[in-house]
């Protein structure tokens, strides 16, 4: 198989140019004539040949977002339910594309759809953009004649992850900046502060509390030896990046995360709501339950809990109750176990599902709302009790020199 750069015109005239794969010519040009458009000239591309300038353009062009995923799903959606062929959609979304990159993703399926392929395969191609839940749901759209429906409950389901995940960093980030102010004035204390201290205390030759002694110790081992701490919490980041890069460093890291005293049941409930939702989806498509859990594990994003749904996934396999299965796993709820046995009691599990999902949702919106409440008086306890040992070992030794001289 060679690739060729072609230049074609469709019905209208328009000019519709790409890069297809084809035996030759000849197959290139019946090839293009069976979508609908008339092949005026095409030239072999050498391997490799794409050129530096392509790839400093492709280095340098801003990511595909969860933005543009969202507007191509809708819009996508949108086009099929009005008739409009799939790949007459592609060529108007790549020409209205405000992002350069996704207008190249977009060429690539339209691309791949010329050369024979389905879109859910074409997807395949661009596995960094399209993650297999997506491709998976496509492909059981394309096999039901329910693509335009499946697009829109895609466009619902990432619209829903969105939504749980910005919750759950807007529950984080206050109680994250404070702890990084926190970290900041204590280093800049330890560096600027104490040391000053420190000079006077040498030149009065006080006799200082073992507290304070060891205070002043770390500073100047922390002035004198920055370098190598520098370069230590370096490699401790560095090490850490690697390690929940690996399938034990995430599992480690995600059941730590669950084991957080306010925000563990947070961010669970957030990920079961994406999860339950996705597997909702997947249901209502068509897709036979033991495979909807299958493609809905990785919309949960935390590797503990999906390892406790795989089994969950083993029971349905091995013909056991989807409610008796979901109990063992000890994830969910009684309530949310009864809804689950309704929904399979009477045929509605993909609704009863979206059902949980919402309910999981406006928990985590109540329990954000109130977050903040929570976690304040802690913070201003822990900030308060650092304050407090510092104020002390800084002037505990001169309140002792002034109680000398005024005794003297």
């Amino acid at each position: 198989m060679a690739t060729f750069q072609y230049l074609a015109r469709d019905a209208t005239g328009g000019k519709v140019d790409g890069i297809l794969e084809s035996s030759d010519g000849t197959a290139l040009a019946d090839t293009l004539a069976a979508n609908g458009l008339t092949l005026v000239r095409a030239s072999e591309v050498a391997p490799g040949s794409t050129t530096d300038s392509a790839w400093i353009a492709r280095l340098f062009s801003p990511k595909v977002t969860s933005d543009d995923l969202l507007l191509f799903f809708r819009q996508l959606a949108t086009l099929l339910k009005a008739g409009v062929p799939i790949l007459r959609a592609l060529h108007g979304l790549q020409e209205s594309a405000t992002a350069r990159r996704f207008g190249k993703v977009l060429s690539d399926l339209q691309q791949q759809l010329e050369g024979g392929r389905d879109l859910s395969t074409s997807m395949q191609h661009d596995a960094k953009i399209f993650s297999p839940y997506m491709v998976s749901m496509v492909r059981v759209g394309e096999v039901t004649g329910r693509l335009p429906e499946v697009l829109q409950g895609l466009f619902l389901q990432m619209s829903f992850e969105r939504e749980s995940r910005d919750q759950a960093k807007a529950a984080l980030r206050y109680p994250l900046f404070v702890v990084f102010t926190a970290i900041a004035a204590l280093a800049a204390v330890n560096v600027l502060v104490i040391p000053a201290f420190a000079k006077v205390y040498k030149g009065l030759h006080a006799e200082l509390p073992l507290y304070t002694t060891i205070l002043i110790g770390i500073s100047e081992f922390s002035v004198r030896y920055w370098p190598l701490l520098f370069g230590l919490l370096a490699a401790i980041a560095a090490g850490l990046s690697y390690a929940v890069r690996t399938e034990r460093g995430r599992e480690i890291r995600d059941g730590l995360v669950l084991l957080l005293p306010v925000f563990g049941p947070l961010l669970r409930k957030a990920a079961l709501a994406r999860f339950t939702k996705s597997f909702g989806l997947a249901v209502n498509a068509g897709v036979p339950v033991v495979d909807a859990l299958q493609v809905a594990l990785e919309t949960a994003d935390n590797v503990v809990l999906s390892k406790r749904i795989r089994t969950m996934r083993t029971a349905a396999e091995r013909g056991e109750s989807l409610v008796r299965a979901a109990r063992a796993t000890g994830v969910f709820t009684p309530t949310i176990l009864q809804m689950i046995a309704v929904g399979e009691e009477t045929g509605a599990l993909g609704d009863m599902m979206n059902e949980v999902a919402d309910f999981y949702q406006r928990d985590v919106e109540f329990a954000t709302r109130g977050l903040a409440a929570q976690i304040e008086p802690i913070l201003i306890l822990v900030l308060g009790a650092m304050v407090l040992m510092i104020a002390l070992a800084v002037f505990m030794p001169m309140w002792n020199l002034s109680h000398v001289v005024l005794h003297k």
